[in-house]
């Protein structure tokens, strides 16, 4: 090639690199603001909103946080029982579910069917210890067990979160232990809360479940629903299915009445249950033009229990219950969720309609003997509630151990001032300001002083004495 040939292809490559510069500058630099004109009216405030709307509502499905908060707290159970048959003798058979830690000491939550009839139960930790288990206490109505370990230390746990805040279409998570594998964690939304879908077979069955679309399958039974600040919001207990595996439908026990539920089944083995002494059904259309209602809301009373609470109150066949302590029932299980979450003795306000006027009465909850007597402080005064808890008289068995007397905080309401101190559920206050409290009552004369309130308790196998102040 000529020098002169050779000169003119160089010459052509740059000319080519610089024009080709340039038309990248034109196209891809972006466009300095026309002089006296806002630079903002460059960019789309409707498009840069929606991108950073967009980001936002992104940030609710990342449950990396929740789920390391909830998997060291689900257990796998393995039962090991008998089956007797016609053809066979004393053959061992073995099922399995999911439990969730409540109790850093080793206190477990399950399904009573995850342990029924089972001879020994293993539980087995997501760090690989296994430790036998004892049952506590049952309780079929609601398909709730409490079962406890006795473990070296302290174990992870999980804390109840308000279930009632729960809005249809939450994002929440499931985690189980489904087909043995354990810490499986699942993601859905709330579909439907107050659901009763006849799967409990004891004659007073409490059925008012989340419902929600997380894959849940066998295995799963027993394990933690919770909501995206990894609170638990439920315990997970049946799902509907053609196929015997996930579909869709899985339903959970509402988190504050397994909370109520488990309270009472470690302090005393069983649930101290109230009765209103109704027979209700829900209201259909025809039944609200006949009553004279609105709507087809609450449920309507068909029969009362003689000298029952109900009848006591003044309510009368053919009423209409709308509300109980301010809150609205529209169905049978929304009123057995509310009822089973107070103890006997316990006053609550009822809200109804007779003869298509809005009424209301309070009435004194009885046990299922139909005695109205308390097991249990639920006096209604306004300190009490404002300071945020609920005590009961020592049992006999923590009156052996703490022989000078107290109470035992049975529970403690969110963001009240006695949660803010840390106080746990169990601690047994022995004094107040410095002051013995031997008894219920004077717990009552002590709290209603002006001033600051010095709490001074135990915790049953713990040693020392703990102290907690509201300001």
């Amino acid at each position: 090639m000529k020098p002169t040939d050779l000169l003119i292809l160089i010459s052509c490559c740059v000319l080519s690199a610089l024009l080709a510069l340039a038309g990248a500058y034109t196209f891809l630099a972006p466009a300095a603001a026309p002089e006296n004109t806002a630079s903002e009216l460059l960019v789309n405030p409707r498009i840069e909103d929606l991108r950073l709307r967009t980001f936002a509502s992104s940030a609710p499905t990342d449950f990396i946080t929740a789920a390391s908060k909830v998997t060291s707290a689900v257990v796998f159970i393995r039962c090991f029982g008998q089956r007797v048959s016609a053809f066979e003798t004393n053959v061992e058979v073995t099922t399995t579910g999911s439990g969730v830690i409540i109790g850093g000491d080793g206190l477990i939550a399950t399904n009573n069917h995850v342990i029924s009839g089972a001879k020994r139960i293993r539980v087995l930790l997501e760090d690989k210890r296994e430790f036998d288990a004892e049952v506590i206490g049952v309780d079929e109505s609601t398909d709730l067990a409490l079962l406890r370990v006795r473990p070296n230390g302290t174990l992870p746990s999980l804390s109840f979160g308000n279930s009632d805040s729960l809005q249809v279409g939450e994002w929440v998570l499931a985690v189980g232990n489904p087909f043995s594998l354990n810490s499986t964690v699942t993601a859905g939304i709330v579909s439907a809360k107050g659901r009763s879908i006849d799967v409990l077979e004891s004659n007073d069955r409490i059925e008012s479940f989340i419902q929600t679309d997380a894959a849940v399958n066998p295995g799963n039974s027993g394990g933690a629903l919770v909501n995206t600040n990894g609170e638990l919001i439920g315990i997970n207990t049946a799902i509907l299915t053609n196929s015997g595996r996930h579909e869709g439908f899985a339903f959970a026990i509402p988190g504050n009445l397994a909370s109520r539920v488990l309270g009472d089944l470690e302090r005393f083995g069983e649930v101290k249950r109230a009765r209103l002494g109704v027979y209700i059904q829900a209201v259909n259309d025809a039944q609200a033009k006949s009553l004279g209602l609105k709507s087809a809301t609450g449920v309507l009373i068909t029969n009362l229990t003689p000298n029952g609470a109900a009848l006591r109150a003044g309510l009368e066949v053919g009423d209409v219950m709308t509300a109980l302590n301010g809150v609205e029932i529209s169905s049978a299980p929304e009123m057995q969720e509310q009822l089973s979450r107070y103890r006997p003795g316990r006053k609550i306000r009822i809200s109804y309609i007779r003869n298509g006027r809005k009424r209301s009465t309070t009435a004194k909850l009885r046990d299922k003997e139909n005695n109205a007597k308390a097991l249990v402080s639920h006096q209604e005064e306004d300190l009490l509630h404002q300071l945020g808890f609920e005590v009961r008289a020592l049992t006999a068995e923590e009156e052996k151990v703490i022989p000078e007397g107290g109470v035992n905080v049975l529970s403690i309401f969110r963001d009240s001032p006695i949660e803010a101190t840390n106080m746990n559920v169990g601690f047994i206050i022995t004094a107040i300001n410095d002051e013995p409290v031997s008894s219920v009552a004077d717990f009552m004369r002590l709290i209603g002083r002006e001033g600051e309130l010095l709490f001074k308790g135990r915790y049953l196998g713990y040693e020392g004495d703990y102290f907690y102040q509201v300001e």
